[in-house]
């Protein structure tokens, strides 16, 4: 799951609710007529559904300071309420402040990440510091943390949901800086502006690189290799960009799809190394000074670096858990691959091929052992996981049998983008759960990845249901083409339900415990545990249907796909483990140490744990790692390995009790996906399996032990 940093963190901000200096908030802000902006309402349409069709980019910074200024009033009253403090007319009252704000706000940074143009940049770029500032305003304002604390002293009398709102809200406050010193409050806010800008110049960046790290191709006898549609497919994008030939954007991770197919060598070279080069020149010199600022952030609020005190409020609570974790699974990864290497340079020497396998070779080759080993290859395997198909009988169908509920279509609202679609969900009485967008294609404009976000969070308190959307970037074929996925797609779209489900089910009084609001090293928890299900035989076999012929995918080429799954486990897990090092290790630095080359900061911190195998290059590298300077998850990326713990556990446990059945399904959403953050996480998933996870079911699903 990813969000945009400011997204999370303004909505995060607005869900807790609290107070913003009017004086501070309005100083940046100008009036704006408001009469035809349909952002200043709720939506009339069902479930508060957005009102796409009518929304339009010159609504949102009026809504912006309308929404700022109204939040401030909201606050004032709180602060200048006579009586005590009480969970009623503090806790409660910021809870509920803030609407309008939070409505725009949402609407804005999700459909940023999904349909961004020249506008939204600019708006982004002009308004993430104001917003930024508007929520500093809300966690250092004094006299309201003032009711906040004293409230938390009174928390004895408080239990359920309400001590775990007013425990979230005091948390907040304190991780903010609330008991700073007034300079520390200014120095804070001054590093807060600075790293939101950082962030979203970063992120801008990234946008630009789908836009111009591109290469086109003259001579189609380079693309041997590609199929016929794939073909058509970068011809188009090509025409598409006003360009003669065949265009082949990258997507925003070093490896590059197209490296499975391509035989020429030297055109995989080119492509990989355009890939693992992107956007340095302008994010490097961002990266430096953006690890730099929250160091110093940190340092402010008594930490010895960024990564401390970002998981010091996660499940792993400390650094020297989380490279406890990755330093053992680093020497059996690497291994791993190694051994996988062997296999792939046998083959290289055998056509003729002389030397080491390089990082452009390894998917190619991989390919080719994939093939020997199992007689199987991507190719034949596509024509089974047509895109509908595998949405509508393979997700919907198993989604059915698990939790009893359906999907069922609507064409009445309106939608963000043309090739999206909108489902509504049910229970298996009748009752609606929400609504549920799906995004398949990958567009300018749209960010890299995939991800799942919510336009309408489920809340008892707000009467809300929830407005959930998954996002994919899967290349979208040439006009009357079907749409055939490789099985990571398959398993990234089972995956990406997981988080839909997780706020799908959400049943929580308060919005900002709501859903997916938990501890990073938890909210990927429930969607790594719905990838398997993309494999389980009764699945497989009502989605795997060949997209001509309807003919079910035969058994020998379904055990050959279950037994690949594992297939390339080494180089998986070691460019995983390099991307979450980096991570961590670029939020070890002090607030008194300067880095100044990023290249060879990355080469000395792969070294330093062993992950610095030439093959296998990080998953990210800094210079497009969006996910930790720009999404969210700096010092985070390590939850993915922490989660994946939870996940292949209780999948094991499932799996040990039935595996595909409403029982295992109505457990597993009572105690963990319906919980969002209102009870402790890890009590939740004791509830849920009878005792903590253990490693032994990851190293099996990795493929790193028989």
């Amino acid at each position: 799951m990813r969000k945009t940093f400011v997204a999370a963190a303004i909505t995060a901000a607005l869900a807790l609710s609290a107070c913003s200096n009017p004086e501070k908030a309005e100083s940046n802000v100008a009036s704006a007529p408001v009469a035809s902006n349909v952002l200043m309402e709720k939506s009339p349409l069902p479930y508060q559904a957005p009102e796409f069709n009518k929304i339009t980019t010159a609504d949102y910074e009026p809504a912006f300071a309308a929404g700022m200024a109204e939040q401030n009033v909201e606050i004032q009253a709180i602060i200048n309420n006579p009586e005590p403090a009480t969970f009623e007319n503090t806790t409660l009252a910021l809870e509920q402040s803030g609407e309008l704000l939070n409505r725009a706000a949402t609407i804005f940074f999700n459909l940023s990440s999904i349909i961004s143009d020249d506008e939204f940049q600019r708006i982004e770029a002009d308004f993430a510091p104001t917003l930024s500032a508007h929520q500093d305003n809300i966690y250092l304002n004094d006299a309201l943390f003032q009711r906040v604390k004293a409230v938390y002293e009174q928390r004895a009398q408080l239990s359920g949901e309400d001590l775990r709102l007013v425990e979230n809200q005091f948390q907040r406050f304190e991780r903010a800086g609330a008991n700073l010193s007034d300079a520390d409050k200014d120095s804070m806010r001054a590093l807060n502006e600075q790293i939101t800008k950082l962030q979203t110049q970063f992120s801008q960046n990234i946008l630009a690189s789908f836009k111009n790290d591109t290469i086109l191709v003259t001579d189609v006898a380079q693309l041997d290799g590609l199929s016929e549609g794939d073909i058509a497919a970068l011809k188009a994008a090509a025409e598409k960009a006003d360009q003669q030939g065949y265009l082949i954007s990258l997507v925003n991770t070093t490896r590059q799809p197209v490296l499975g197919s391509l035989t020429n060598r030297a055109l995989r070279e080119k492509i990989w190394r355009q890939s693992a080069g992107r956007a340095m020149d302008i994010n490097g010199p961002i990266i430096l000074e953006l690890t730099k600022a929250r160091a110093q952030k940190a340092a402010l609020l008594g930490y010895p670096n960024w990564a401390s005190y970002s998981i010091a409020d996660q499940m792993a609570q400390t650094p020297e858990n989380v490279f406890a974790i990755l330093d053992d699974l680093a020497p059996m990864a690497v291994a791993r691959a190694k051994q996988e290497a062997a296999d792939i340079e046998a083959i290289m020497h055998a056509e003729g091929v002389e030397g080491d396998v390089q990082p452009w070779d390894w998917a190619f080759y991989a390919e080719k052992v994939r093939k020997a080993k199992y007689d199987m290859d991507d190719s034949q395997v596509k024509p089974y996981f047509e895109l509908n198909n595998v949405l509508e009988k393979g997700l919907f169908f198993a989604m059915e049998k698990l939790y009893g509920i359906t999907f069922k279509e609507r064409t009445d609202l309106p939608l963000y983008v043309e090739d999206a679609r909108l489902f509504e969900v049910f229970n298996d009485d009748g009752s609606s759960i929400g609504l549920f967008y799906f995004d398949p294609y990958a567009r300018e404009g749209k960010a890299g990845g995939a991800w799942m976000s919510e336009f309408v969070t489920q809340s008892f308190l707000n009467n809300t249901k929830p407005v959930v959307y998954n996002e994919l970037n899967i290349v979208k074929p040439a006009a009357g083409e079907p749409t055939l996925l490789s099985f990571d797609e398959t398993s990234t779209l089972f995956h990406e339900f997981g988080h839909a489900a997780h706020g799908l089910f959400s049943q929580v009084k308060y919005q900002s415990l709501a859903g997916t609001a938990t501890a990073r090293d938890f909210v990927e928890f429930p969607s790594q545990a719905h990838e398997d299900w993309a494999i389980e035989p009764s699945v497989l076999a009502n989605y795997a249907k060949h997209y001509k012929t309807g003919e079910a995918i035969p058994q020998e080429l379904m055990d050959k796909v279950l037994t690949s799954v594992k297939f390339n486990s080494g180089f998986n897990t070691t460019e995983y483990l390099g991307a979450a090092l980096l991570d961590m290790e670029w939020h070890m630095i002090g607030a008194d140490e300067t880095i100044t080359d990023v290249a060879a900061f990355e080469k000395a911190a792969l070294a330093k744990h062993g992950i610095d195998y030439a093959p296998v290059a990080p998953r990210y590298k800094s210079n497009y790692f969006s996910h930790t300077f720009a999404g969210g998850y700096s010092a985070g990326y390590y939850a993915y390995l922490w989660t994946e713990v939870l996940a292949a556990d209780a999948f094991a446990f499932m799996q040990q009790n039935g595996g595909l059945t409403r029982e295992n399904g109505d457990l597993y959403r009572k105690e963990i996906l319906s919980k969002g953050n209102s009870e402790d996480l890890m009590e939740n998933y004791v509830q849920f399996r009878g005792q903590k996870p253990t490693v032994d079911a990851l190293l099996k699903r990795r493929g790193l032990v028989d």
